[in-house]
């Protein structure tokens, strides 16, 4: 497991082969806070996906106002090639890295303490896919648990790499009693996957009240999925 190394010094370029993908993060954690899926505090970790096995990583655990300053550059090996990480978020690091390493094809992600997920998180409770709006994005396995342990400890992180191996169809895990990880093919995509869950997680507490929800009928998927092949042939 790679751990973060924490420069002094050192400023993060507002310019430059990763000024689009800066800017594409800050539009992300702007989402979250119009899309009203982030917690009061503010608290998220967003990263993106970089050339030459790094990725762009948000330097503190709050995201409210994130500027493009508010960025790190971070190498998969754990070290701070451009900009300074808190050492708070430094504890983080090897959550986003192995995840990269783990799906090549992930290139963004997003961790939150949604509060609708969080309850599911809190619960240990598998988030049920029952919410149509989720096989559209490709969510058509229940959102899987990974069991408590230490942020950014091996134990942690070696779950969620365990839980993406089990269930390689799933674009997000629970995090016991914390909160949730949500993997896009962008910082974008994450944020609307992201946003879809915490609509399911929300409706499937509110339809609890109503005697629970009903699982989709065998073959959902497929249906939905050619009914959305028609509409972009």
């Amino acid at each position: 497991m790679t751990t973060a190394t924490v420069p002094t010094g050192s400023t993060p370029r507002t310019t430059g082969p990763t000024a689009d993908l800066r800017q594409a993060l800050v539009r992300a954690a702007e989402a979250l806070f119009v899309n009203r899926v982030i917690s009061r505090t503010g608290h998220a970790n967003l990263s993106a996906r970089a050339d030459g096995e790094a990725m762009l990583l948000t330097v503190e655990g709050h995201v409210r106002g994130l500027t493009a300053d508010g960025l790190a550059l971070v190498g998969f090996d754990g070290e701070v090639r451009e900009g300074a990480l808190d050492p708070a978020n430094a504890e983080i690091v090897a959550m986003h890295t192995e995840v990269y390493r783990a799906r090549p094809e992930v290139g963004g992600i997003i961790h939150t303490h949604s509060p609708n997920l969080l309850a599911f998180a809190l619960a240990n409770r598998a988030l049920p896919s029952r919410y149509e709006a989720l096989l559209r994005f490709g969510q058509v396995v229940d959102v899987p648990v990974v069991p408590w342990a230490p942020r950014g400890s091996e134990r942690s992180v070696g779950g969620i790499v365990d839980a993406l191996a089990a269930w390689p169809e799933t674009r997000a895990v629970l995090l016991g009693n914390h909160g949730v990880l949500v993997l896009g093919d962008s910082p974008a995509q994450a944020v609307q996957i992201l946003t879809v869950l915490e609509e399911a997680a929300e409706a499937e507490l509110a339809a609890w009240a109503l005697g629970g929800a009903v699982d989709f009928p065998v073959g959902a998927f497929d249906q939905v999925r050619a009914s959305m092949a028609r509409v972009a042939s």
